[in-house]
Parts: structure tokens; sequence; C-alpha cells
């Protein structure tokens, strides 16, 4: 029987004389790892001579504009963008717009006579609230704007179109437009309001130095905003009574009536509500003012605007300041020979 052969025992490995592991395979390079090859050589630049771009044309005449011609600008570009105005459609347009405001338990009885609408230029807002006002006044020729503020200019009130004295506002007014002029103080409320309410009633203008707000409207800065706007109407609201049975009920907005001819004002504590129909020289548009927001405004003109103390411009400002030329201030206008209101 033959025998298997034996394998002889082998030594035991000893770690350190291992070869070591081959090297793991490498992935191929990407188009981002790959070495950059440096650029060839190219010729040097030789520099052209490049003509330069031809000049802008002109702008157009009406939109070419100066920092002196700016406010003149803005003023053409409204009166160019507003329509037409037509100041009994506006009126009726704005009373549409509000009604939601006006109490449903009143009557509302509106005394208004339109004026004409005129954009200012630069700080000519009394001016042109004059200007606006005499159209009321039943002059047999109509005035400039031009001839108001030549006169102011000529008489030391103006120096470029502000107003700061509401004395000299009536004098200039009792100038230009041969009229009677009647200055008031103490604001709108108590003597002056039943004055003021048959003035309006009666058909004739008024003019109201106010802080104008970003809207227009009345507010309160301390005479910083002060702006000149004419009054020429009156929207009362009448408790416990029916106005005069000759006035007309309006035919599209309900609880509206118009005055006629005929027809009484109404007695003074039927009144519970007012509200005052202005224009000024910013906008085209009418303004309808709650009558205490237009007092407690006209009452709290006191001081100076600090901007336009720094801006280096020249304004006749009375003796007293703003506090004694408009605060609390307004101006009645009506022709010469009428009946008293």
């Amino acid at each position: 029987m033959a025998h298997r052969g034996v394998m002889p025992a082998l030594p035991p490995l000893n770690p350190q004389q291992l070869p070591p592991p081959p090297p793991p395979p490498q992935s191929p390079l990407t188009p981002q790892q790959m070495p950059l090859s440096p650029p060839p050589s190219q010729p040097p630049f030789a520099p052209q001579q490049v003509p330069p771009p031809p000049p802008l044309p002109p702008l157009p005449r009406q939109l070419s504009i100066d920092r002196a011609n700016k406010t003149k600008f803005f003023k053409v570009a409204l009166e160019r963008a507003a329509p037409t105005p037509s100041s009994r459609d506006d009126v009726r347009e704005l009373l549409g717009r509000r009604t939601a405001s006006f109490s449903e338990h009143l009557k509302w009885l509106l005394y208004n006579r339109p004026v004409p609408s005129l954009i200012q230029e630069g700080p000519q807002c009394g001016l042109v609230a004059l200007w606006m006002a005499g159209s009321l006044l039943n002059l047999s020729q109509s005035i400039s704007l031009e001839r108001i503020m030549q006169v102011a200019l000529e008489r030391g009130y103006t120096a470029q179109g502000e107003m700061f004295s509401a004395a000299d506002m009536a004098q200039l007014a009792t100038e230009v437009f041969q009229c009677q002029a009647e200055l008031l103080s103490g604001g709108l409320e108590r003597e002056n309001r039943s004055r003021i309410l048959l003035h309006l009633i009666a058909g004739w203008p008024l003019l109201l130095p106010y802080d104008e707000d970003f809207n227009h409207e009345p507010c309160r800065k301390h005479g910083y905003k002060a702006h000149w706007a004419v009054v020429s109407g009156a929207l009362l609201g009448l408790k416990d009574s029916i106005p005069s049975p000759a006035c007309q009920e309006d035919g599209e907005i309900s609880g509206l009536f118009h005055p006629t001819p005929a027809s009484h004002p109404p007695a003074p504590e039927h009144v519970v509500e007012i509200y005052l129909l202005s224009k000024q020289g910013k906008s085209w548009r009418p303004h309808l003012w709650s009558y205490q927001q237009v007092h407690e405004s006209n009452t709290q003109l006191t001081d100076f605007s600090p901007k336009r103390a720094g801006d280096g411009k020249v304004y006749v400002v009375p003796a007293g300041g703003v506090r004694a030329g408009l605060c609390g201030k307004t101006v009645l206008l009506r022709p010469r020979i009428s009946r008293l209101c």
C-alpha cells in the first residue's frame, strides 16, 4: 500500500515581510483637472482709433427743462394731462363720491358758485386763489394773474408770489378788483361762523390760509405748509327740518337739495354739520373740507417754515411773522355794490 505524501509544515508568516498592496486604480482626469497649456503667443495688439459716438438728439422743446423751469414744466404737464374742467360737473362728481361719509339722518343743502381753476407757478397760491375768486365779483373785464402779480410786487406785498399777510391780501384785492374786502380774525368759529355762512350763502367767495397736507387737505404743521385756497360754497347738514319748500331736491343724489332765488337760508340752530367747497392752485379739482378741520388748520399757523428760511430766497413776511400775518385770518370778498350778507 502506498503512503500519501505529507507536506512539510510552513514557517509562520511575518507581517513585515508581506509585499505592499498595489495602488488603487486612478480615475481619468476631468476637463477641469487637466493642466492648462500656456496660451499660444499672440502678436502685440495694435490699438485702433475708435470714433466717438454721435451726440444724442436734442430733447423736444416741451420736455427740455432745467431747474429754473421745473415748476413751469410740471404746471404745463398737469394742464395737458387734466381734462378741461367743468366746475359744476366736478362738484357733482365730488359729492357723489363722498355721499357715504354724509349722515343719512340729515338733509343736505348745497350753496355754491363754481370758480375756474388755475395751476400756480412757484409760491403763487395766494395770488392764484385771489384770481379764482375774482370770477365771482361781477367784473366788467377780466384781470390777469400777471396783473395781480405786478401790483403785489409794486406794493411790496411779495417777492416771488408768496403772501404771508392776510391784511396785505385784503388790500391787494381791493385795489385790483375794486371790491370790498373784510378781514376776519380769530378763526372760523364763534361769531365768525354765522358771518362766514351768510357770506357764502349770498354767493361771495372768501380767501382762506391753512396748512396744506400731501393731498391738499387742511392739516396742522404749525404754518410750515402755509397755503391759500378760495372757498366758494358750503354744504349744510340740517336736522329736525327740511329745506325751504322752494329748494329743489337733486335728481341724482338722494337727500341733497339746491336753493332757488325764492328759498330762505336755514336757521342757524338747524345747521349741525358744515363742509366747505374750495379750490387751490395745485389741482384742477374742487375740494370738500370739514368746517372744523379747516378751522383747526387756520388757527395754528404760527411759524415760518425752516425749509424756506434756509433756501436762500427772499420772502416778504410781516412784522410778527406768520402768526401775525395768517393765524386765524380769513378775507371775505364781495363787489362794492351788493346786498348786505
